[in-house]
């Protein structure tokens, strides 16, 4: 199949029968892609509130009834508990496990919240003819905690995480320019250059994801990330968090043009 220009349900059919397991850019171009973290529904407000206080990292795309595994504003033929292709699972802060379903640990009090995704930029930026690194070398796109902390909410607190893309300068005041129209998954770049400036010691060594070569006459691009939640719950160590595995996202029916500002 050629997954670049698969429509999102025939994507998410083959990932609920296993017969796709791999991280998800490049795939059903011109979707738009997610984030997703599940909490008890007495932790739901907390988070509710911490993704309000911290559009860049965490915008939310559709967030699930109590109970219900199902995107309705944003997929609703989908199931959550399958149709993405690898899930973590933490306890206390702590990840206990890294699946392909969630069948077994769903509960009914559990609450999903669906997030914007860089994944969902890159379509305009490969139009626009810029390249993407993690793409050309067909590895998952590198992410880094920082030193920027969020704002706290309820029990909620930590670091940000961010993707780095590398391009030449000319290249980045374009991806500028065009996901800066795109506020509903991550916009634009929180920073250019010196890794070290925003708590990064070892660009070459990734905190979730693959590193990426940086040549000469590029320069590291930055865009905050939807895997914050995954540092998030490092650090609040709530009973439960289910998350997607860093780039293996949940496809949407939504299209990246309904999430630009033109």
């Amino acid at each position: 199949m050629d997954y670049a220009n698969a429509s999102p349900d025939a994507v998410r059919k083959l990932i609920r029968e296993n017969k796709l397991i791999a991280q998800t850019s490049g795939m059903c171009n011109g979707y738009a892609q997610a984030n997703m973290a599940i909490l008890p529904k007495d932790l739901a407000f907390d988070f509710l509130l911490f993704c309000q206080r911290n559009k860049k990292p965490c915008p939310i795309l559709d967030v699930t009834d109590a109970g219900s595994p199902i995107p309705h504003l944003t997929a609703p033929d989908a199931d959550l508990r399958y149709d993405i292709p690898k899930y973590r699972i933490y306890r206390h802060g702590e990840m206990t496990d890294e699946v392909t379903d969630i069948e077994k640990y769903w509960q009914n009090d559990l609450v999903a919240f669906l997030l914007g995704c860089s994944f969902s930029f890159e379509s305009p930026m490969l139009d626009a003819g810029l390249e993407l690194r993690h793409i050309t070398d067909n590895h998952n796109v590198p992410m880094y905690k920082t030193n920027i902390d969020c704002v706290p909410a309820g029990v909620f607190h930590g670091p940000m995480v961010v993707s780095m893309r590398p391009m030449k300068p000319a290249d980045a005041i374009r991806a500028v320019q065009i996901t800066t129209r795109m506020p509903y998954v991550h916009g634009a770049p929180i920073h250019i250059g010196d890794p070290e400036a925003i708590g990064i010691k070892d660009i070459n060594k990734p905190d979730f994801g693959d590193a990426s070569v940086i040549r000469d006459g590029e320069v590291p691009v930055f865009w905050a990330c939807g895997v914050t939640p995954q540092s998030i719950a490092m650090t609040t160590k709530p009973p439960l968090m289910i998350t997607h595995a860093p780039g293996h996202m949940f496809i949407t029916d939504v299209l990246n043009s309904q999430l630009s500002i033109m």
